[in-house]
C-alpha cells in the first residue's frame, strides 16, 4: 500500500515517484539506499515504475554494481545485459557457494581434501567468476569470526585458479614459439604459485611498459633521432650494433641507477626472487627473473637478446657478428643480476669459476627458461621446513609435470610426497601405474609405494568415526589445559594455540627417544597437547612445557580455520567438527580466560 501510495502521489498536491522526471526517478532508484527486494516491488506498483526497473536498464545495472562491484570489469558498456537476470545468477551462485563451503568442514575435517573433493565444483551450473566472486567475499569478511569458512573458502578458491592458470599454461605451450612471450610465461609461473594474489599480465606489462619509457627519456637525450623513440619502436629489430649498444646503456642507467635494481645477494633463496610481480615490487631478483625483465625491455626497443641456460647463473646474449651466428665469440654475454654487465666468453668462466663447453653459450626456447624457473621452485619447495605442507613443492611439480608430464623421475617424487604427507591416496596410486607404464624398472619402488598404500586405503575405510575425549573420564583427570587456549612454550617461548590433547604420550617409541621426552621429569607419562605454532609448524608438547600466555593474540598459522570458528580476543573457539572430539572443552576454556585475563580483554 505505501509503495502504491507513493506511486500515485502522497496527498496534499505533492507528485508520487511515478509523476517525477525521469532523471530525477532513475536517480531516487539508484542512490544505493533501496536493495534488490525494494526495487522488485517498485516495479510492482505501477507501468511507469515497472518501466523505469526494466531488466536491461540503469536501475538494475547500479544495483549489481553497487552490490558486487568488482564484477563490472566482465562487462562492455554496449552489451545488452539483463542485468536483473545477472543479479539473480550471481545471487545463487553466492548460495551455491556458501552452501559448499559450509559442507567442507565436516566432508573433509579428519583428512585433506582429496583430488575428488572439488568434482561438484567443477561441474557448477553458475558462471565461475560469480562463484569465485563469493568466495572473496567471504575471505574479506571483516573480525576474526568465520575462521572455518575462510579457510575452506581459501582452499577452494585456490584450487579453482589453479586449474584456470594451468589451462592457460598448456595453451601457452601449444602455441608456436615465436608467439610464446618470456614475460607472459613467468607471469604464468607466478599465478600459479601466487593464485589468491591479484596478479595478471595486462598489469605486470604495465609496469614494465613505465620502464620502457623511462628508457626512452634517457635515450631521447643522448640521441633524439634514436629509431626506439619511433612510436612503432619494438615492431622492428634496429640492425646497427652501435644504436642497440645505446639502447642498452640507457636502459643500465635506468635500471640499475635510477631504480635501483639489483641481484638479490644477501637472500637468495627466497621465492620471492623468482616471482616477476615480486621482482617489480622488490626490484630485485635473482638471474633468470631479472633476465626476462630485461630481455623484454630491450625487445620493446628494438633490441634483440636471447636466453642463454648458462650453468648456475643465468645470461643474455647479444649478437656482435652475423645474426644467428653459432659462433660463440660473436656474441656479448649479459649478466642482468651484476647490473647489466657485459661480459666475454673468459669473463663467463670466471662468474662461476670454471671452464663449460660451447653447448652452454646456446640460445634456449622459452618452455626451457619456464623449466629453469620453476627448477629453481622446485629446489628452494625441497629447502623449505617449517611449510609442513610442502606447498611450493607441489605447486613446483604441477608446473613442471604440465610441461613434462612423462618424466618419471618428477612423477616418482610427487608419488612420494603425496604419500609421505598421507593425502590422496587414490591419486598416489594413478601416478605409480603411469610410472610403471612409462618405465618397468622402477617396479621395485612402485610396489613398494603401493602395498602401503592400499594398505593407507584400507586403514582409512575401517575408521569408525571420530574419537570423543571427555574431560570427566577419570583417565584424563591429570589434563590441565584445553582446547583453544593460547599457551607459551617454556623452554622454546613459541605462541601457540591447543587444538588436541592426550592423556600420555601416544607417539611411537623412536619419536619420544629423538626427542628426548624421557629426560623430562614427567617423561612420557603425563598429558601431550597438539599445538599449532605462530611460525606455520605444529607441535606436540607436554603439559609441564606449556604455560598460559599472559598476553594472548592471535596464531598466525595456516591451519588455524580447520579447527576454529573463531578468536575471542583471549582464546580461539572450536569449531562444530572439533566440539564434536572434546565435547567438554568449551566451558573450561572460557572459565579460565575469566579468570586468567580478568582484565575484560574477552
Amino acid at each position: 500500500m505505501a509503495a502504491a501510495a507513493a506511486a500515485g502521489g502522497g496527498g496534499g498536491g505533492r507528485p508520487g515517484l511515478a509523476e517525477l522526471p525521469g532523471e530525477l526517478l532513475e536517480l531516487i532508484l539508484c542512490c544505493g539506499v533501496l536493495g534488490a527486494a525494494d526495487i522488485g516491488r517498485v516495479a510492482c506498483t505501477c507501468r511507469r515504475l515497472r518501466d523505469a526497473c526494466q531488466p536491461r536498464g540503469k536501475v538494475w545495472r547500479e544495483c549489481f554494481r553497487l552490490r558486487w562491484p568488482s564484477l563490472l570489469k566482465y562487462y562492455s558498456h554496449t552489451d545488452g545485459v539483463s542485468w536483473l537476470e545477472e543479479y539473480k545468477a550471481r545471487h545463487n551462485a553466492g548460495l551455491e557457494a556458501q552452501r559448499i563451503v559450509a559442507s567442507f568442514s565436516k566432508r573433509f575435517f579428519s583428512e585433506h581434501v582429496p583430488c575428488d573433493g572439488f568434482s561438484d565444483i567443477e561441474t557448477l551450473g553458475c558462471p565461475s567468476h560469480f562463484f569465485e566472486d563469493e568466495l572473496m567475499c567471504i575471505l574479506n569478511m571483516e573480525g576474526r569470526k568465520g575462521l572455518t569458512w575462510k579457510y575452506y573458502a581459501k582452499k577452494i578458491l585456490y584450487f579453482l585458479r589453479q586449474q584456470n592458470i594451468l589451462k592457460n599454461l598448456k595453451e601457452y605451450l601449444q602455441r608456436p614459439t615465436d608467439q610464446q612471450s618470456f614475460l607472459e610465461g613467468a607471469v604464468l609461473i607466478d599465478q600459479y604459485c601466487n593464485p589468491l594474489s591479484d596478479i595478471c599480465l595486462k598489469g605486470v606489462q604495465a609496469q614494465v611498459d613505465d620502464i620502457t619509457d623511462k628508457v626512452r627519456k634517457v635515450l631521447r637525450t643522448k640521441n633524439p633521432r634514436h629509431p626506439s623513440l619511433a612510436s612503432k619502436a619494438g615492431e622492428v629489430l634496429i640492425p646497427e650494433v652501435e644504436l642497440q649498444r645505446q639502447v642498452l646503456d640507457a636502459m643500465n642507467c635506468v635500471l640499475y641507477e635510477q631504480l635501483k635494481y639489483k641481484g638479490n645477494e644477501l637472500d637468495y633463496y627466497n621465492s620471492l626472487n623468482s616471482y616477476i610481480h615480486q621482482v617489480l615490487i622488490r626490484r630485485t631478483g635473482i638471474p633468470i627473473s631479472l633476465s626476462v625483465l630485461y630481455l623484454t625491455i630491450a625487445r620493446q626497443l628494438g633490441v634483440k637478446l636471447e636466453p642463454v641456460n648458462f650453468p648456475s647463473h643465468f645470461l643474455l646474449r647479444w649478437c656482435q657478428g652475423k645474426e644467428g651466428s653459432t659462433d660463440i665469440f660473436d656474441y656479448t654475454y649479459i649478466d642482468a643480476f651484476g647490473k647489466g654487465k657485459q661480459l666475454t666468453v673468459k669473463e663467463c668462466e670466471y662468474l662461476i669459476g670454471h671452464h663449460v663447453t660451447e653447448e652452454f653459450y646456446g640460445v634456449v626456447t622459452s618452455k626451457e627458461v619456464l623449466q629453469r624457473m620453476v627448477g629453481n621452485l622446485l629446489n628452494l619447495g625441497k629447502r623449505e621446513s617449517t611449510d609442513q605442507s610442502y606447498q611450493l613443492l607441489r605447486d613446483s611439480l604441477d608446473l613442471y609435470l604440465a610441461m613434462y608430464p612423462d618424466n618419471v623421475q618428477h612423477l616418482m617424487l610427487q608419488a612420494r610426497l603425496y604419500f609421505h604427507l598421507g593425502i590422496w591416496p587414490e591419486k598416489v596410486l594413478d601416478i605409480l601405474q603411469h610410472i610403471q607404464a612409462l618405465d618397468p624398472s622402477q617396479h621395485g619402488a612402485v610396489g613398494y609405494l603401493v602395498q602401503h598404500t592400499l594398505e593407507h586405503i584400507e586403514r582409512r575405510k575401517e575408521e569408525v568415526g571420530p574419537e570423543v575425549k571427555h574431560r570427566s573420564d577419570e583417565k584424563h583427570k591429570e589434563v590441565c589445559f584445553s582446547i583453544g587456549l593460547i599457551m607459551k612454550h617454556k623452554r622454546y617461548g613459541y605462541n601457540c594455540v591447543i587444538y588436541g590433547w592426550d592423556p600420555a604420550c601416544m607417539m611411537g617409541h623412536e619419536w619420544i627417544r629423538n626427542m628426548n621426552v624421557h629426560s623430562l621429569p614427567h617423561g612420557p607419562h603425563q598429558p601431550f597437547y597438539n599445538v599449532l605454532v605462530e611460525d606455520g609448524s605444529c607441535r606436540y608438547a607436554a603439559q609441564e612445557n606449556l604455560e598460559y600466555n599472559s598476553e594472548p593474540r592471535e596464531i598466525p598459522h595456516p591451519d588455524i580455520g580447520r579447527y576454529f570458528s573463531e578468536f575471542t580476543g583471549v582464546h580461539y573457539l572450536a569449531n562444530t567438527e572439533l566440539e564434536i572430539r572434546y565435547p567438554e572443552d568449551l566451558e573450561l576454556t572460557r572459565a579460565t580466560a575469566r579468570k586468567i585475563y580478568s582484565s575484560g580483554k574477552e
